[in-house]
C-alpha cells in the first residue's frame, strides 16, 4: 500500500531521564559494569584487555563500533567468562536491574542464554534460578529507594547450537519463576528460525510467547522465517524490514527544483508486519555499530527508524547491549530527539508501544500503560 511520509515534530528541551521507560531488548551479558567485570575476572583468573574501569569500558565500545556483527559478538567472550557461577550471575543480574531503574526503566525484559553459563558446573535450571535471585534482589534494592521496577527473563537459545528444544522446555518450566518469553540469538545469517521449528511449535503448544532476533544481520527471508517458523510476536531488531519499502523521489517545481519525498510503497511482508502491529525491537546505536543499517547509510540520520515510525510500524526503542554501545535508554531517546526532532508525544507513543508489546498479562499491561500516561501528563502539565 502507498502513503505519504509525515514530517517529524519539534525537538525537546528537558531531561529525558525522568521519563518512565520500558526496555524490551537488553542483553544481560551486554550490560555489565566495567568495574564488576574487573573484580569477577580477577577472582577467576580471566585476563582482560584492561583492568582500569574507564579504559575497559572504552575498549568494549571501540571493539563494538566496528560495523561488523561478528566482531561485535566477540566482545561477549569477556563478559560471559565472568558469569559462570551462581554468585556472579546473582550479582550481575542485581546490578543490571539497579542500572535500569537508575535510567528510569519501570519495566524491563532481560534476555540471556543459560546454555552459555555452565562452564563451572551450573545446570540450566540453577543458572535461571541464580539470575532470578539477582533480579529479585535488584527489585528489592530499588524498592528500598522508593522506586518500583518489574523485570522478566527472556530465556534465549543460541542459534549455532542444537539445544533449542531443551532451552524452550527450560523457559516453559520457569514460567512461574520469572521467565516471560523465549528468544533465539547469536549469528543470524545462516541460522534461520526454521532450524528450530520444533522448539517454536512446542512453545506455541504451551502458549509461551517468543520474540526472535531477525532483520539485523540477515534480511527479509530471516524476518519471514521468524514470523512463519518462529511464530514471533515481536522481531528482535527487525530494522531490515525497511528493505521491503520503496521510496520514490520527485522534483518539486515550487522548491527551486530540489528533490522532495513523494510516496512510499510497502511490500507484502512490510505491510503484514505493520498492519498486524508486530513490534520491532529497534536498537538505534547498536544497529549503526553492527552495520545492520548499512544499506540505508552510514550515519544515525540514515537509520530507517523514523520512516518506520512515521509509516505506523509498531516501533519500540531499545539499547541491545548497554556496555558495548556505551548507551542507556535515555541516551537512545536523546539521540532520536536530536536527530529526528521528536517531541513528548512521540516519546510517549514509543514507550506505550513497548508497554503494549511486552509479555505481561493484559491486566499488567493496562496498569503499566496507565502509569506511563499519568507520568507524561504530569510532566506536560
Amino acid at each position: 500500500m502507498t502513503e505519504p511520509i509525515v514530517d517529524a515534530a519539534p525537538a525537546l528541551d528537558f531531561d529525558l531521564k525522568s521519563l518512565p521507560k520500558v526496555s524490551l531488548h537488553d542483553h544481560l551479558d551486554g550490560g555489565l559494569r566495567p568495574a564488576t567485570i574487573i573484580e569477577l575476572a580477577e577472582a577467576v583468573g580471566h585476563t582482560l584487555p584492561s583492568t582500569d574501569p574507564v579504559a575497559l569500558g572504552e575498549w568494549f565500545r571501540e571493539s563494538a563500533d566496528s560495523g561488523s556483527l561478528v566482531r561485535y559478538l566477540e566482545t561477549f567472550d569477556h563478559t560471559i567468562a565472568v558469569m559462570q557461577t551462581k554468585e556472579s550471575l546473582v550479582r550481575v543480574a542485581k546490578e543490571f536491574v539497579e542500572d535500569l531503574a537508575d535510567d528510569g526503566v519501570i519495566y524491563g525484559e532481560v534476555r540471556w542464554a543459560p546454555e552459555q553459563h555452565l562452564r563451572k558446573g551450573l545446570t540450566l535450571d540453577e543458572a535461571v534460578d541464580a539470575v532470578q535471585e539477582g533480579i529479585e534482589a535488584g527489585v528489592e534494592a530499588v524498592a528500598a529507594t522508593g522506586r518500583d521496577i518489574q523485570v522478566g527473563q527472556l530465556i534465549t537459545a543460541m542459534r549455532h547450537a542444537d539445544r533449542s528444544q531443551e532451552i524452550a522446555e527450560l523457559a516453559v518450566r520457569h514460567r512461574e519463576n520469572g521467565a516471560v518469553g523465549f528468544d533465539i540469538a547469536g549469528a543470524e545469517d545462516g541460522f534461520p528460525p526454521s532450524r528450530f521449528k520444533e522448539a517454536f511449535t512446542y512453545l506455541a503448544e504451551n502458549h509461551f510467547p517468543a520474540t526472535v532476533h531477525a532483520g539485523e544481520a540477515a534480511g527479509l527471508d530471516s524476518i519471514r522465517s521468524a514470523l512463519l517458523d518462529g511464530r514471533a510476536l515481536r522481531l528482535g531488531h527487525g530494522v531490515r524490514i525497511a528493505e521491503d519499502i520503496s521510496v520514490e523521489f520527485e522534483v518539486d517545481p515550487e522548491n527551486d527544483g530540489e528533490e522532495a519525498v513523494g510516496m512510499v510503497t510497502l511490500g507484502e511482508l512490510a505491510a503484514w508486519v505493520r498492519d498486524r502491529g508486530i513490534a520491532l525491537e529497534i536498537c538505534p546505536s547498536s544497529n549503526l555499530q553492527t552495520g545492520a543499517i548499512a544499506e540505508f547509510g552510514d550515519g544515525i540520520e540514515s537509520h530507517p527508524i523514523d520512516m518506520l515510525y512515521q509509516l505506523g510500524f509498531n516501533v519500540t526503542v531499545n539499547t541491545d547491549n548497554r556496555l558495548m554501545s556505551g548507551v542507556t535508554l535515555t541516551n537512545e531517546f536523546e539521540l532520536l530527539v536530536e536527530t529526528f526532532d521528536y517531541d513528548l508525544d512521540d516519546l510517549l507513543e514509543l514507550t506505550l508501544n513497548a508497554a503494549e508489546a511486552s509479555f505481561l498479562s493484559l491486566d499488567e499491561k493496562e496498569a503499566l500503560v496507565e502509569y506511563i500516561n499519568d507520568a507524561y501528563a504530569n510532566l506536560a502539565g
